[in-house]
């Protein structure tokens, strides 16, 4: 698995992800609860039918719903973490975790949806309001859905 960022929170962050997809495939909800806020704050993109995420963490869905297989888990800095997925040619996913003190705060899902992710820093003093130069946006993860590079999705991108 990929890491972007070697701090030890980034280090510390993967690892309660990683746990969280495990706690998933078993249907821990104790430990489940114990990493989300409370006040989780959600964002989906996909076909409705693909709720699957909300459905298991919810509790409206048992575990054995959708087997959510981490592909690839990457730590972008000291707060957020990708994770992407596949299983066959019509099913891509990747998930955006943000964590705060060790609990998930807010996720973002994106389902059979491309995504590039773009890191926006703060427009240097004198430059114009609409400057865009390579220096103030970079790509710090883009999708990799190795079976699917045949298949047309929609592409959306995350700025963080």
């Amino acid at each position: 698995m990929e890491e972007i960022n070697g701090s030890d929170q980034g280090i510390q962050n993967k690892a309660t992800v990683n746990a969280l997809y495990k706690a998933l495939a078993v249907g821990d909800t104790k430990l489940l609860s114990s990493i989300l806020a409370a006040d989780l704050e959600w964002w989906f993109h996909g076909p409705q039918n693909c709720h699957h995420m909300m459905k298991m963490l919810t509790g409206e869905a048992p575990h054995t719903e959708f087997n959510f297989e981490p592909r690839s888990v990457t730590t972008i800095d000291d707060h957020t973490v990708i994770v992407e997925g596949y299983e066959g040619a019509n099913v891509y996913w990747v998930h955006v975790w943000a964590l705060k003190d060790g609990l998930i705060t807010w996720f973002r899902e994106y389902f059979n949806t491309w995504l590039t992710v773009k890191e926006l820093k703060v427009r240097p003093v004198g430059r114009p309001l609409g400057w865009t130069g390579k220096e103030n946006r970079s790509t710090v993860w883009r999708s990799q859905p190795r079976d699917l590079f045949r298949r047309s999705l929609p592409g959306l991108m995350l700025a963080i």
